[in-house]
């Protein structure tokens, strides 16, 4: 059953709810037996159905796909927590605290796994009054560069992109910075404790 959603996701979810198959099915527009077609794996519901039945279900489109109902467990979350996801195909950059199913372009985007800076990825800070000035002596090509570099905080994140052919530098406020992060279109995440 490697379909886009699975009768034994949809029956969960209907279930979490409370709700009869035909309930569900009242609300689609479908009917009863279809939706036990659809729990029973003799049938999926349409692609165009996606939308209404994860509102239905009280979900994202995305978390009905993964067949997880995500809910952050800590409203209050430590911004130090927080994950990156960077796309491979366009580039972009996601930051989420607590759980996350993160996607762009089509792809699940798993969070990256930041390692110390090292000898090739080294992160100098000076100290310029309020703010930390940071720098990397790294290509900044096409091919290989660094996209970003942020500073966290416990309660906020400040994040500057950064594009090939141009410095890998950024100024921070110091105020209450804990981490510095680079990254690397090719060797990855890279964090620096303060």
């Amino acid at each position: 059953m490697n379909q886009y959603v699975t009768g034994a996701v949809i029956r969960r979810l209907r279930e979490r709810k409370k709700m009869t198959q035909e309930e569900l099915a009242e609300k689609l527009y479908v009917s009863g037996k279809a939706v036990s077609k659809w729990e029973t794996g003799r049938g999926y519901p349409d692609i165009t159905l996606l939308e209404p039945l994860a509102r239905a279900l009280g979900l994202s489109v995305t978390e009905l796909l993964s067949g997880e109902d995500i809910r952050n467990q800590n409203p209050a979350a430590d911004m130090r927590k927080g994950k990156f996801s960077v796309c491979p195909v366009c580039g972009n950059v996601i930051h989420s605290v607590g759980e996350a199913v993160v996607s762009c372009c089509g792809i699940t985007l798993p969070p990256l796994e930041p390692e110390e800076a090292d000898e090739d990825h080294p992160l100098r800070v000076e100290r310029v009054e309020d703010e930390y000035y940071v720098s990397l002596s790294h290509p900044m090509t096409k091919e290989h560069f660094i996209s970003f570099l942020a500073a966290v905080s416990d309660q906020e994140l400040r994040f500057v992109k950064l594009y090939p052919e141009g410095g890998a530098e950024a100024r921070f406020p110091i105020r209450c910075t804990r981490a510095l992060y680079a990254y690397c279109n090719r060797h990855g995440l890279f964090r620096l404790r303060l």
